[in-house]
């Protein structure tokens, strides 16, 4: 079998001992090193197969100039250096995947080149940063699996089994990623979703994996939009249902589930079909106890012991329809842009609170829905906005969804055929897929009190600890755990 080759990234004036173990250890479980050097001053350990001279000209300076710099300036061009070399190799498929080791400057260089690459290239940090809270920013939005050593970055027994775990790792997940991409791909459709939407996101995936569609879910919490724009600009998605677009209004305000900038923008860019519909646009999310000053006065939904839901205003609203109505106008693909008249979230049927618990009135508030519609139309040509009398979680609302798709897409793909010997469970038309198809696509009301939500609860003045409080700010360090998924 013929070895699958994998980058090592490292600094080798400091990892020299490290990156040959790691290389070592590749070679041992079946893959061929390909070794690149990324430190930032010149050194005399020459064994690696791209040296740090040359990652410093692909950039477009030299060892010598970057050692006049501080490290961050320095580690900036060895990056986009890198970056060059190791794209350029993947493009001509020269490696399966990519694991970097090093300390916390080796990890900002090797997974600054990871997130770069597609998704589904394997990937691996090895590193004593893996165990901090500040993964989150080495790995982003990418798929990088982080191992971390225990100890720092030195030969030990300890150390070794880490390093040794994870090339094992790598080294088998790039043999086996070539025969996944030889199967036979299924058109992977996007849909943004929150628990608050379940029921929505339930029957659209089972609809259109029914008609032989792939599908992805993004949770709307921050990290689940950036993965979405991120795979609709790789070429990854087919179409996108955009049916949660809460983190737009926690870009306006913001609240704690932002996306950034770039939220609802790249499915548009790449041209791709897009199903858009207010999902949870009525509600900012932020931490209970850490309302801003300026917001102390609205109206609010206590969800859950951790996150507090601010009621959208009608100013709020006028913004949202214009920024959305911009990035929707500029798309370069066909948009379709479902309105549900009875309601953008299971909150409808529900009251609203103060901070301090009393009751100030109910969540339905269709007038100041109304200003959001009535905004986005002006930016919008006739035609994409459909109207509905329906709850976003309503059935109907859900297979409206699914057929607009389809039509953008322009005909469901086809399945593969069944093998005549297949068992039941791996036929291409499935029981569940027969059920879906027999499901009329009518108007199902879910009563209030059996929608999947959350327990009515008012802000109470016990949770409402403070921003200054010093116990809440140790509590809200935790919460991007965000154990409640919603």
């Amino acid at each position: 079998m013929r070895k699958v080759n994998v980058a090592v990234l490292a600094t080798l004036d400091s990892k020299q001992e490290a990156a040959r173990f790691v290389c070592e250890a590749l070679a041992r479980a079946g893959a061929a090193p390909w070794l690149v050097d990324l430190s930032l001053r010149p050194h005399a350990h020459a064994f690696a197969d791209v040296r740090g001279d040359a990652v410093a000209a692909a950039a477009g300076t030299s060892w010598d100039a970057l050692a006049k710099l501080s490290r961050a300036e320095a580690a900036e061009h060895m990056i986009a250096g890198g970056t060059r070399i190791v794209r350029a190799k993947l493009a001509r498929a020269g490696i399966g995947g990519v694991i970097g080791v090093g300390g916390a400057n080796g990890s900002t260089m090797a997974c600054a080149i990871m997130r770069t690459l597609p998704l589904g290239l394997p990937k691996a940090m090895v590193t004593p940063v893996a165990a901090t809270a500040a993964v989150q920013w080495y790995v982003a939005e990418s798929d990088i699996a982080m191992f971390p050593t225990i100890g720092d970055i030195s030969l030990n027994r300890i150390t070794r089994a880490a390093m040794a775990n994870a090339a094992r790792a790598l080294a088998g997940m790039a043999r086996t990623r070539s025969a996944r991409r030889a199967a036979r791909r299924v058109p992977l459709i996007g849909v943004s979703s929150f628990g608050n939407t379940q029921p929505a996101v339930d029957r659209i995936t089972a609809r259109l994996e029914a008609a032989g569609y792939e599908v992805i879910h993004f949770h709307a919490s921050g990290p689940g939009g950036r993965a979405l724009e991120q795979l609709a600009a790789s070429g990854e998605l087919a179409g996108v249902i955009d049916l949660t677009i809460s983190e737009l209004t926690d870009l306006l305000t913001g609240g704690v589930y932002s996306a950034g900038e770039g939220r609802l923008t790249a499915a548009g860019a790449a041209g791709l079909p897009q199903v858009v519909a207010p999902g949870c646009l009525d509600f900012t999310n932020w931490w209970v106890g850490q309302v801003p000053e300026k917001y102390r006065d609205r109206e609010f939904f206590q969800y859950n012991v951790e996150i507090l839901l601010m009621r959208t205003n009608a100013q709020e609203f006028a913004a949202l329809g214009a920024l959305i109505g911009e990035r929707l106008r500029a798309a370069k693909g066909p948009v379709r842009v479902l309105i549900p008249r009875l309601g953008m979230s299971q909150l409808v049927g529900r009251k609203t609170y103060d901070l301090a618990g009393n009751e100030r009135g109910a969540w339905a508030q269709p007038d100041t829905d109304r200003v959001f519609v009535d905004t986005l139309a002006r930016y919008l040509p006739d035609g994409v906005i459909r109207e509905l009398p329906h709850h976003i979680n309503d059935a109907a609302f859900a297979d409206a969804c699914v057929e607009e798709m389809i039509g953008l897409l322009g005909r469901a793909p086809r399945r593969p055929a069944a093998k005549r010997n297949a068992p039941a469970s791996r036929r291409a038309v499935t029981p569940r897929a027969k059920k879906e198809k027999t499901v009329p696509p009518t108007r199902t009301r879910v009563p209030e009190s059996a929608r999947a939500g959350p327990r009515e609860r008012a802000p109470s003045g016990a949770r409402r600890a403070s921003a200054g409080d010093p116990g809440r700010r140790r509590r809200a360090q935790k919460r991007p755990r965000q154990r409640t998924v919603r």
